[in-house]
């Protein structure tokens, strides 16, 4: 199997470790081969993105970030997963829309993205449903471009205003510098969000953020600096409260906690007062039920 020459010195993700990801790993600690940990329908996302029937996710193994609090940390960044090739890929996809997915939402597919559109290729014609890129908002401007006539709706979380705090949870640099022009980017390739007959999202941007401890001040910041770029109708916003202390986020002590109600109201009032709209989520949600089942047992792709 022929992989993509990008992988030979790797600028994927805004690091630019420049890994030859054919002989090792980068940051994301991946190789050159894609790597998932499960796909289905996925009913827990946001309503115009669920549906009825679901979305279609497909979880990819490993991350350009390192959430000390991540939920998913078993495939972010403990490796759990299988490989495969391209081809499998684009079942996968072709048998996500044949079992009633509306759409197909790649989660953290940074690391893959050569990967990715291959088998978006392979798909072809076959494909009608919108393509979903569910990332941590931390993407570099070329690899948007590389995605743009393949993706409809674009997907970023948007985690940190101040930097100090994206580096000592995150283990990033210059993060929010960074999103705010990846999201710029994504809003202006899709435009103000197009809907069908039945509510659904055929095309734009909704822009995910995590309510954490002891941060409404910061969670507000990053929306009173996105007005400034964006006009916040031409996005949805979707603010969680699932926030739960989980892999090495009890390290820290001001993250070993849940999220206060009140801290989530003042985040919330306060973005809808800047004229932002989208979506909230149940004080219920903060709960390891929703976390979705990861494996490392490859199934049969000659049977989707």
């Amino acid at each position: 199997m022929t992989v993509s020459p990008i992988y030979r010195k790797c600028r994927l993700c805004p690091r630019a470790c420049e890994a030859d990801r054919l002989t090792g790993t980068g940051f994301c600690r991946q190789g050159a081969y894609p790597r998932i940990s499960g796909f289905g329908l996925h009913r827990w996302e946001e309503p115009c993105i669920s549906g009825k029937n679901g979305s279609g996710t497909v979880f990819f193994t490993g991350c350009t970030l390192a959430c000390c609090y991540c939920q998913n940390y078993k495939i972010s960044q403990q490796n759990l997963g299988y490989s495969l090739t391209p081809k499998e890929l684009s079942r996968v996809f072709n048998h996500l829309q044949d079992i009633g997915a509306h759409n197909i939402n790649l989660v953290s597919p940074t690391q893959f993205v050569p990967s990715v559109t291959e088998a978006l290729e392979l798909s072809g014609s076959y494909l009608k449903i919108p393509i979903v890129y569910n990332c941590g908002g931390y993407e570099s401007l070329d690899t948007i471009k590389m995605l743009e006539d393949y993706v409809d709706i674009w997907l970023p979380d948007l985690k940190y205003f101040d930097d100090e705090k994206a580096l000592r949870y995150s283990s990033c640099h210059n993060y929010f510098s960074t999103a705010v022009r990846a999201v710029e980017r994504m809003q202006a390739v899709a435009g103000s969000p197009v809907y069908d007959s039945e509510g659904m999202m055929k095309s734009g941007v909704i822009i995910r953020h995590l309510v954490l401890p002891g941060m409404r001040k910061d969670s507000l910041s990053i929306f009173e600096a996105l007005k400034e770029r964006i006009p916040p109708k031409s996005v949805v916003v979707s603010i969680m409260s699932q926030y739960l202390p989980l892999h090495r986020a009890k390290s820290f002590k001001e993250l070993s906690r849940r999220v206060f109600t009140y801290e989530y109201r003042y985040v919330l009032d306060g973005i809808l007062k800047l004229g932002f709209e989208g979506y909230s989520q149940d004080r219920e949600s903060s709960c390891e039920d929703y976390i979705p089942e990861f494996t490392d047992s490859k199934p049969d792709f000659d049977r989707l």
